[in-house]
């Protein structure tokens, strides 16, 4: 019968599929002094710009809450984490190093009771040029009031007046009859 096989394999397929979804959290948090890398280092933003702020957490460390943050990977001091007002969650903040090189960088966090975990931290070059309006002229072939050279734009001026003035007289020869 094909129709049992075929209802057993999506069972499978849907609960492998829910296993595999489900949140990449370590431990329950507990205080068991384990010392391996367990649990999850949260990092907002992921990506900062030197001189930036960042905000780690993290439920690994239990109900104590207590922990010692390292950032010396991107030039950062020690920092400390407390808990926070969400349920068994340690919070920490420090500031990129203005003179940070662009790169990822590890960041380490060891609980009271030993537990450790990691999370990176990309830091990006900082745009920091000021946008500058555009001066001087465009060159058109036409000149302007206010172009590099005032000889040749009187020039240019003095031309066309001299092509309007001679235009219009030959305009006015032929309107009496007189050819060209």
């Amino acid at each position: 019968m094909r129709t049992p096989r075929l209802l057993t394999g999506t069972a499978l397929a849907v609960a492998a599929a829910g296993l595999a979804a489900a949140p990449a959290y370590g431990a329950d948090g507990g205080d068991s002094g384990d010392t391996g890398d367990s649990g999850v280092l949260e990092v907002y933003p992921s990506t900062a710009e030197p001189g930036g702020r960042v905000t780690v957490n993290t439920a690994a460390c239990g109900r104590d809450g207590t922990a010692d943050g390292d950032a010396s990977a991107v030039g950062a001091d020690r920092f400390a984490l407390a808990p926070s007002s969400h349920e068994r969650e340690s919070v920490g903040r420090f500031r990129v190093p203005p003179g940070a090189q662009p790169g990822t960088y590890e960041l380490v966090v060891k609980c009271s009771g030993g537990r450790r975990v990691t999370g990176d931290l990309k830091v990006a070059l900082a745009v920091t040029e000021a946008q500058v309006p555009p001066r001087g002229s465009v060159k058109t072939g036409v000149g302007g009031a206010l172009g590099p050279d005032p000889v040749q734009t009187a020039a240019g001026v003095a031309a066309l007046a001299v092509a309007a003035a001679g235009g219009t007289w030959l305009l006015h020869r032929r309107a009496r009859g007189d050819g060209i």
